[in-house]
């Protein structure tokens, strides 16, 4: 029993080692790519555009919130990373949220940051959409007035 918890420790740790230098490797590049987003985009404020017409305009502002939302994106998967970090370091590292079991090493190494296992994050997505589609027919309900 002893050989087995031992072996098991050990390919645990490999497997955290070999997860953590993939997870910091992909932090350091958004890290990268976020700075230079910042960095272009504060460098095209300050330079003179000349005069715009409306449509030039319109198509600045549209490629500027695609860009916004694409470091949003990327700020939301650095905070997965970070946290995925931090259960490496607590110990807790690739247990599922919801059911409390290892989630499978295939899973980790495709999505290095994953909370829950293949089937608690399928249910949760399942409920979520429920709950937009419920959310979806009440606002769509007319409200109906009733004068005694």
């Amino acid at each position: 029993m002893a050989t087995t918890r031992q072996t098991m420790a050990a390919t645990n740790s490999r497997r955290n080692h070999e997860l953590t230098k993939m997870l910091e490797d992909r932090r350091r590049q958004l890290v990268y790519e976020v700075q230079g987003k910042i960095r272009d985009g504060r460098r095209d404020y300050t330079k003179e555009h000349g005069v715009l017409d409306e449509g030039e305009s319109s198509e600045v502002d549209v490629q500027a919130e695609i860009e916004f939302a694409l470091i949003q994106l990327k700020a939301e998967t650095l905070k997965k990373i970070d946290a995925a970090l931090r259960r490496i370091g607590e110990g807790t590292y690739g247990e599922c949220f919801e059911c409390g079991e290892n989630i499978p090493e295939a899973r980790l190494r495709a999505l290095p940051f994953a909370v829950r296992c293949k089937d608690c994050e399928e249910a949760r997505e399942v409920a979520e959409l429920r709950e937009r589609m419920t959310q979806r027919r009440v606002s769509s309900t007319p409200f109906v007035n009733i004068v005694n």
